[in-house]
């Protein structure tokens, strides 16, 4: 039996680690003085965070590189089957974020659903995801400036370039990035979300000039065959092989139908970032109505880039002759047109300031509703008095991802990024279900339609798309969430505000 204002359920179910958090009671920790954070954002603010964090290099460097090793033509289809099952966890996280607008995103609807442990799961999952993510995308920032410092003639010692080639270095360009980002997201969400929409704009016009542009030298021919006939890949071994390879033994193909299914597991990574717009909806001035809207909205945006820009570059060029590294680039630049390739790597390098400062948005604020719960310490769990912002949070995550892409090689454990964001899918759709059952007489300004149906998809997608990174990922997370594990039974379960309340209201 359920209550209405955040009393308990069920004693015996509250002293466990599946005690639930309702819903009121989470928004009713919001109000608290001096843990409020301030309301500014609308639901354009909130589109331009969800473009600002998906749109980066991707849409410049992914587009060409799957069509050429594994979609051809078919990779804008690819982008369809992406944007699709991307637009099935959207559905579940805009019911979520409209019927619990408080800071967490995952975390906090795991809190209101599944229960404190599979709570405390997500949250550290996205801490490491998001963290990991901001490091690595600010390495790959770093790279793009040193190469317009070199072309103007100024040089970085190798010391202060980064760890490459086996030499061992610190990357300053990376961590001033991230320490300026920081001072950003303090100073308050308003400035934070002009920054963003100034940095958003200059990006999607280069999208669109590119777009525009490269529309005018597509040969027909190049289409041909849009679906290229299936080969299947050499296969591989040991704990670099996808999961689903060593599980099943199956041997994964390239081209035909099923190439464009296994591109679709490849280019979904291109649109991971939606879903950190919920991690902003207590500090959104209408949540119920505005935080689908920038959701749905943004995936919506960027689903439409990325269709058009496959459509473009395979058009400019046969897939088989693009390049790997850089194909939009170098196809302008095999057409004659090098100021095209230096328009996109501007954009590039300008567009990935936008994914780093959305991507310490989202990890602070989850680490702050994690904090507020007392899960971690409560002394991060206060918002500036001027700014209102989660400031203590920030600063100390920003100061830690600054060392952490000091450090970082851009290629070490990015897959761990993917494998997160795919849990937290999961359990958000399972969520979806669970409250449905467990509280349908909550409120819900937005809901998910076809429930169970469209959560069930949803999972069984990530899930698949889980089983196609390599097993060494699978390792490397496993690992995480036992370090997990450890810190909730040493610290969080005896320090958790929810269980120290229900000890008080039965007296033990």
């Amino acid at each position: 039996m359920s209550t209405q204002h955040g009393t308990p359920h069920d004693s015996r179910r509250d002293r466990g680690l599946f005690r639930t958090k309702t819903v009121e009671q989470s928004i009713l920790d919001t109000e608290e003085p001096e843990h409020t954070l301030k309301k500014s954002l609308s639901a354009l603010d909130l589109t331009v965070f969800g473009v600002g964090v998906v749109i980066g290099t991707g849409i410049f460097v992914l587009t060409g590189k799957v069509a050429k090793e594994q979609a051809g033509p078919a990779v804008a289809l690819s982008f369809v089957v992406a944007g699709v099952v991307c637009a099935l966890a959207a559905l579940c996280y805009a019911e979520f974020a409209s019927t619990v607008p408080v800071a967490g995103s995952a975390y906090t609807f795991s809190y209101a659903s599944l229960g404190e442990l599979p709570a405390w799961i997500i949250g550290w999952d996205l801490i490491l995801e998001l963290a990991l993510g901001c490091a690595v995308v600010a390495v790959g920032w770093s790279g793009y400036v040193r190469e317009l410092m070199d072309g103007a003639g100024w040089h970085l010692p190798p010391i202060l370039s980064g760890t490459h080639e086996g030499h061992f270095g610190f990357d300053l360009l990376a961590c001033i990035l991230v320490l300026v980002l920081t001072g950003i997201l303090v100073l308050g969400m308003k400035l934070s979300s002009r920054v963003t929409a100034v940095v958003v704009g200059i990006k999607v016009t280069v999208v669109l000039l590119v777009i525009i542009a490269g529309a005018f030298m597509i040969t027909g021919a190049n289409y041909e065959p849009f679906v290229p006939p299936s080969k299947p890949n050499a296969a591989g071994g040991g704990l670099a092989a996808p999961l689903a390879q060593l599980m099943f033994g199956f041997t994964p193909s390239s081209f035909g139908i099923m190439g464009i299914f296994a591109a679709a597991a490849v280019v979904f990574f291109a649109f991971i970032g939606f879903d950190i717009v919920a991690t902003a909806a207590e500090e959104t001035r209408n949540p119920q109505r505005d935080v689908p809207r920038g959701i749905l909205g943004s995936l919506a945006l960027c689903t439409v880039l990325y269709v058009a820009v496959s459509v473009v570059v395979t058009g400019m060029e046969k897939y088989s002759r693009l390049s790997t590294d850089a194909p939009l680039a170098d196809a302008f630049k095999d057409l004659g047109h090098p100021f095209f390739a230096d328009v996109i790597s501007f954009g590039a390098a300008v567009g990935l300031t936008s994914v780093c400062l959305i991507l310490l948005l989202g990890q602070s604020r989850v680490f702050f509703a994690m904090s507020r719960d007392g899960l971690l310490p409560r002394v991060f769990s206060r918002a500036h008095p001027r700014y209102g912002t989660p400031y203590r949070s920030t600063i100390a995550l920003g100061v830690v991802v600054a060392v952490v892409s000091g450090f970082t090689s851009i290629d070490v454990l990015a897959e761990l990024v993917n494998i997160g964001t795919l849990f937290a899918f999961v359990v958000v759709a399972l969520g979806v279900i669970i409250l449905r059952r467990s509280r349908p007489d909550l409120p819900r300004s937005f809901r998910t339609p076809w429930v169970p149906v469209v959560p069930l998809l949803s999972v069984l997608a990530s899930v698949w798309l889980m089983l196609n990174l390599p097993a060494e990922t699978w390792v490397r997370f496993a690992i995480w969430m036992v370090a997990g594990f450890v810190i909730y039974f040493l610290y969080g379960r005896a320090h958790s505000r929810l269980g120290i309340r229900n000890r008080q209201a039965t007296g033990d």
